[in-house]
């Protein structure tokens, strides 16, 4: 069995509005996916079942073999951390430290444990030397890592991402590749939900693609990005380096600028 199950689930808001129809899909542990899909298309929806912020009304989402229908939030956080899009929606402390001891607090850990959890992802997350601030005198971008951090010091075995590239810079898109990176080699698995299809691309080798509310695609990245079908259907982009690479009619299925450089440096060499 794979670590997370999602079983024909559906969700109706109590409006009686369904926002997921149907959807399956199987994750095992250590995988990178990107969950990609215009806006309603069910895929913030489809992570808030993972962690159980929402139980599904219908089907079963199935975590480490237990049912999320089974379980409070606050259990089933400790098996996966969401990290929110808007940092605002999840600080609540006075300081820097304590909004990313708060996670150990609760688990009863040992002062010394909890003080390692912290240094581990206040340093990862370069928000070493903030840990003394009030949160909401930090930009922007610095009060998302913040909020990564706080989730990576309960240590769950999986990791959501919503929408982390929002208001970064290149300096934070970098460090957020280091992160999942180092992530992923702790065999963690890391998910997100993106609109920013070259970060989806560089850093995630399976794509689910949604509309409509349901799973039209599930494979892949290069699979994905190269299916136009896919593209046309669920109203997305194939990355900018994709675009270039298919109107140079180049071959070799590219997504990435190191990709698209590399092809056109060895291009430059074979043909000397």
């Amino acid at each position: 069995m794979a670590f997370i199950e999602v079983k024909n689930v559906e969700f109706a808001y109590p409006n009686g509005y369904k926002a997921v129809d149907k959807i399956n899909f199987s994750i095992n542990k250590g995988e990178s996916v990107a969950i990609l899909g215009q806006n309603g298309a069910g895929k913030t929806t489809a992570v808030k079942l993972l962690n159980g912020l929402y139980k599904p009304t219908s089907g079963n989402v199935v975590i480490d073999g237990k049912d999320t229908k089974n379980y409070t939030t606050a259990q089933i956080s400790r098996m996966v951390g969401y990290v929110f899009q808007n940092p605002d929606d999840q600080i609540f402390n006075e300081n820097v430290y304590n909004e990313i001891a708060f996670g150990p607090k609760n688990m009863k850990l040992s002062k010394e444990e909890i003080d390692n959890r912290v240094n581990f992802a206040a340093t990862l997350c370069n928000v070493e030397t903030l840990l003394e601030e009030n949160p909401y005198n930090i930009p922007y971008s610095s009060r998302k890592f913040i909020t990564l951090a706080s989730v990576l010091a309960v240590n769950p075995d999986v990791i959501i991402l919503d929408e982390p590239t929002a208001g970064q810079d290149k300096v934070g898109l970098d460090l957020i590749s280091k992160i999942i990176k180092v992530l992923i080699e702790k065999g963690k698995t890391v998910l997100t939900i993106t609109h920013d299809m070259e970060f989806a691309a560089e850093n995630f080798d399976r794509i689910i693609v949604m509309a409509d509310k349901k799973v039209v695609l599930d494979s892949n990245k290069y699979e994905i990005f190269y299916d136009e079908d896919c593209l046309k259907l669920s109203n997305l982009e194939a990355p900018s380096s994709t675009k270039l690479a298919k109107e140079l009619h180049i071959s070799e299925k590219i997504l990435t600028t190191d990709e698209f450089i590399e092809n056109i440096v060895r291009g430059i060499y074979d043909n000397k």
